[in-house]
């Protein structure tokens, strides 16, 4: 067996603060990746998020490939799902479907913290590279770099919930 075929069906224990870390360029979000398309034959990946207190982790999009399950370790989630705007505590599990606008930020005044599952897996991808050095990002050019991952993006209807819920975006 090659080394690929051993990190794609290996049994693995990742333990904490073992795994790949990403961050923003403010500081305010740390992505943590446990497990991979790769990892899964492209099923699904997992990604732990933290976020600051009171700050946005994404504008409002929709996703075309994957649905995400948001399962809150600590802190306090908000969400946007669609229409229905959403509160999540310690313990709570968020599904937010292919398909369907939202986005989510830092309901609290601590730190959040969530696994985030995908499936399929791939957009995690997409993290990495929000997260590299120099990759800011603006209305005029995340549309373009995101729909290669098959999603949208709408800053118009993004400000709105950042202002009314006072956070940093």
């Amino acid at each position: 067996m090659n080394a690929q075929s051993q990190a794609t069906t290996g049994v693995r224990v990742i333990g904490p603060g073992e795994g790949e870390i990403t961050k923003d360029m403010q500081g305010t979000r740390f992505d943590r990746y446990l497990i991979n398309r790769a990892d899964s034959g492209g099923s699904f990946s997992l990604v732990e998020h933290t976020i600051a207190p009171h700050v946005l982790a994404a504008p409002l999009h929709l996703h075309t490939r994957e649905d995400q399950y948001s399962f809150v370790l600590e802190g306090r989630l908000g969400a946007l799902l669609g229409d229905e705007e959403v509160f999540a505590e310690a313990g709570t599990l968020v599904f937010k479907p292919r398909g369907q606008w939202h986005t989510f930020w830092n309901a609290g005044d601590e730190p959040l913290r969530l696994l985030e599952m995908i499936s399929p897996g791939g957009i995690e991808e997409l993290f990495r590279k929000l997260a590299e050095p120099g990759g800011e990002y603006d209305p005029e050019t995340l549309p373009a770099l995101v729909a290669g991952w098959g999603c949208e993006v709408d800053f118009e209807k993004t400000m709105p919930i950042a202002e009314r819920h006072q956070l940093i975006f």
